[in-house]
C-alpha cells in the first residue's frame, strides 16, 4: 500500500518535513509494509523555501541583504533539486520578523533585499524563480527590490526616490533601460494565498498596513501613494497593475513583480504543487494525509490541505487532514474542499505551549490510530 503524506508546517512546532516524518512514524507502527512517500508542503508564505528544498533535495543559500528598515539581515533562499529552479520567501529580506515591533514604519520600509536574493538567484544561473509573498513588513510597491534589480524610479527633478511606500507619492518617471538582463530569460512565479488588489478598500494599505504598524493616517498616505504608482506604470510601462487580483500581497509586491519581474500571479499551494511533483507522486497511492496547524472556514481559500485534497480527487484518492486545531468553518472542507475525514491531534483540553510542546508526540500518535481505523476498514466489503 501506498500511502501520499503531504502537510504544510505545524507553526512555531514542527516544519513540514517534520511533521511528514511524524505522521509516517505513527503509520508505520500498524502498517509497517506501506510504502509511504512524504512530499513536505507549503502555500507560498513562510516555510515555503523549507518545504521545496525538503521536497525535492535541494539546499538553502545564505545571504546577507538589506532589510527593511536598511540595515544588513541575514536572509536565505532555496535552490531546488537539479539547480534549475529558486524558490525565494519575501519575508526573508522584507518580512515582519526583521523589525522589532516597536520600529514597524511601512511608510520607511523597503523590498530592496528581496532584489538582492532575486540577484544571488540570477548569479547561480537559475531559469526560474518562484517568489513567496507574505509576512511583510513593507508596503513600497516592490520598488526598492526593483532599484536593486538596477530599475530607475525616479521624481520630478530626476533624482531616485527613497526607500518606502510613502516616498511613491514623489513618483515621477520609471525607467527600466539599466534593468537586469537575465530578468528577460526568466520565469517568474508569484506565489501567495492572498487575492487583494493593490489600491482601494480591500488593497495592500487598508487591509494588510495596520499589521505592519501604520496608524489610519498612514494608511491613508499610503493608498494614496499606491494609487499614484499605478498611474506612472500605466503612463511609462503601459501595465494595469491597479486591480489585479493578488497585486496587493505583501504591500503590493504582487504588483511589482507584474510590472518589473514580467512575473505570474499564482495561488501559492498550487505553485508548490507543481514545483514538488505531487501530482505525480499521488500516482498508485491508497491514501493522501495532509494538515496543518489549524483548520477553519480560511481553509478554503488558498490553504495546504485543500490544495493537496483537490490534487488528489483527480485521481479519486481519499484524503485526511490533521491539524493542532479545528475551528469554526472546517467542517466546509467536506463539502467544497475535498476533504474526506478531519482529525485534531490534541488529546484533550491542554494549554497552548503544551500542544506546541508536544506536537510531535501528538501527531504520531493520531496518525496510528487512523492506521488502526484503516486496517479495520479493510475487513469490510466496500459500499
Amino acid at each position: 500500500m501506498k500511502v501520499v503524506i503531504a502537510p504544510d508546517s505545524f507553526k512555531e512546532c514542527l516544519t513540514a518535513l517534520q511533521a511528514a516524518d511524524a505522521i509516517e512514524t505513527g503509520w508505520l507502527r500498524v502498517w509497517p509494509e506501506s510504502e509511504c512517500v512524504k512530499v513536505p508542503m507549503a502555500d507560498g508564505g513562510e516555510g515555503t523555501v523549507r518545504s521545496l528544498v525538503d521536497a525535492t533535495g535541494g539546499k538553502i543559500i545564505k545571504k546577507q541583504v538589506t532589510g527593511p528598515e536598511g540595515k544588513p539581515v541575514s536572509g536565505f533562499f532555496g535552490l531546488l533539486g537539479g539547480g534549475d529552479t529558486a524558490v525565494i520567501e519575501m519575508a526573508a529580506a522584507a518580512g515582519l520578523d526583521c523589525v522589532p515591533r516597536n520600529r514597524r514604519n511601512p511608510l520607511k520600509a523597503t523590498t530592496f533585499g528581496v532584489g538582492e536574493l532575486i540577484l544571488a538567484a540570477l548569479d547561480r544561473g537559475v531559469s526560474h524563480i518562484i517568489l513567496g509573498l507574505g509576512g511583510s513588513a513593507t508596503n513600497d510597491g516592490g520598488c526598492g527590490m526593483a532599484q536593486a534589480l538596477g530599475a530607475k524610479l525616479l521624481d520630478s527633478k530626476g533624482y531616485a526616490v527613497g526607500p518606502g511606500g510613502a516616498a511613491l507619492a514623489e513618483l515621477a518617471s520609471i525607467d527600466l533601460s539599466e534593468l537586469d538582463s537575465r530578468i528577460a530569460n526568466v520565469r517568474f512565479d508569484i506565489a501567495t494565498d492572498v487575492s487583494n488588489p493593490l489600491t482601494g478598500s480591500k488593497g495592500a494599505a487598508a487591509v494588510f498596513a495596520p499589521q505592519k504598524g501604520a496608524s489610519p493616517e498612514d494608511v491613508r498616505i499610503l493608498d494614496e501613494a499606491l494609487v499614484h504608482f499605478a498611474h506612472i506604470v500605466r503612463k511609462d510601462l503601459d501595465i494595469e497593475i491597479d486591480q489585479v487580483p493578488g497585486a496587493g500581497a505583501a504591500g503590493g509586491l504582487g504588483a511589482g513583480a507584474l510590472c518589473f519581474l514580467g512575473g505570474t500571479i499564482c495561488p501559492g499551494v498550487d505553485t508548490v504543487i507543481r514545483a514538488a511533483g505531487l501530482e505525480e507522486k499521488m500516482q498508485g497511492a491508497s491514501l493522501v494525509i495532509t494538515g496543518e496547524g489549524k483548520i477553519d472556514g480560511q481553509t478554503l481559500f488558498g490553504k495546504t490541505p485543500v490544495g493537496v485534497a483537490r490534487c488528489a480527487k483527480k485521481s479519486e484518492i481519499p484524503v485526511i487532514a490533521l491539524a493542532g486545531s479545528l475551528a469554526d468553518g472546517s467542517r466546509n472542507v467536506y463539502r467544497h474542499g475535498g476533504i474526506d475525514a478531519l482529525f485534531s491531534i490534541v488529546p484533550g483540553a491542554v494549554s497552548l505551549e503544551d500542544a506546541l510542546a508536544h506536537a510531535e508526540t501528538n501527531l504520531s500518535r493520531t496518525a496510528e490510530n487512523i492506521a488502526l481505523v484503516w486496517r479495520l476498514a479493510q475487513h469490510f466489503p466496500s459500499a
